[in-house]
């Protein structure tokens, strides 16, 4: 493994994608059960993407995470698919984490919410009455962290949640990541998580794998802090560490 610092962040460089997924996947875990030495239970928030089947598969098959005092949220969700549509990032996680481990409680965004707003309000709601102990997340072809694509990523966000219209360069990912038979299938409209309520969460795990993300760490890292690339913001947190792989740190 090899280590740098850029700012407040921590990044860690792994010889093989299965060697990161299992290195995240242990320093969350140890995470969690620090903090349930002084909490009854904690709050977690995942993300939901391919970039994140290795930690997520470590996690999941873990028996010794007491899973039962941890609620479980999620970071963001298409507007427009079908409630079954295997797509949608809540069925995504409920078939790589939230069903197969015991949570306190799961809480999904709606996908078949017919008011956006109100959805985003109920959610907001939700993350108010639970504050985030734990992100577990990833970044974007074009930087974006949750939805919170350049064009609508506010750090100064007074929102924790809200509707966005998804730019191309991410529309086209979930063609690239297979998760899309082609861009004209791929929602154009999403309920996200603002850059603030990610940033809100006590510990930040971010796990970035692939070639497709080279361009991506590197504005992370060594590109100017601001909107035009939202994962810049890891910068600035005490308690974030990047995880990467050989190719997505192949330009560093």
């Amino acid at each position: 493994m090899k280590t740098l610092t850029k700012d407040l962040l921590k990044v860690n460089i792994y010889d093989s994608r299965d060697e990161m997924g299992k290195a995240a996947g242990a320093d969350i875990k140890a995470c969690i059960l620090k903090l349930l030495e002084t909490k009854e239970t904690i709050n977690m928030i995942f993300a939901a993407a391919p970039s994140q089947n290795e930690v997520l598969a470590s996690l999941a098959e873990d028996k010794e995470i007491p899973w039962n005092r941890v609620n479980a949220f999620h970071m963001d969700e298409y507007i427009g698919l079908s409630a079954d549509a295997p797509q949608g990032f809540g069925n995504f996680l409920k078939n790589a984490i939230f069903g197969r481990a015991p949570f306190k409680s799961v809480n999904y965004i709606d996908i078949s919410a017919t008011d956006a707003e109100a959805e985003c309000a109920r959610y907001s709601a939700l993350l108010e009455a639970n504050p985030t102990d734990i992100v577990v997340m990833g970044i974007g072809e074009n930087g974006h962290i949750a939805f919170n694509d350049p064009p609508v990523a506010d750090f100064n966000d007074d929102k924790k949640v809200k509707p966005v219209k998804l730019d191309e360069i991410c529309r086209q990912q979930q063609v690239n990541d297979g998760c899309f038979a082609k861009i004209d299938d791929v929602p154009k409209m999403a309920i996200t998580l603002t850059c603030p309520t990610l940033f809100s969460g006590d510990y930040l795990f971010c796990i970035v794998p692939a070639p497709t993300k080279a361009n991506a760490v590197k504005a992370t890292i060594c590109g100017e802090i601001g909107e035009a690339c939202p994962a810049t913001i890891l910068r600035r947190h005490e308690n974030a560490i990047l995880y990467l792989d050989p190719d997505s740190s192949s330009l560093l």
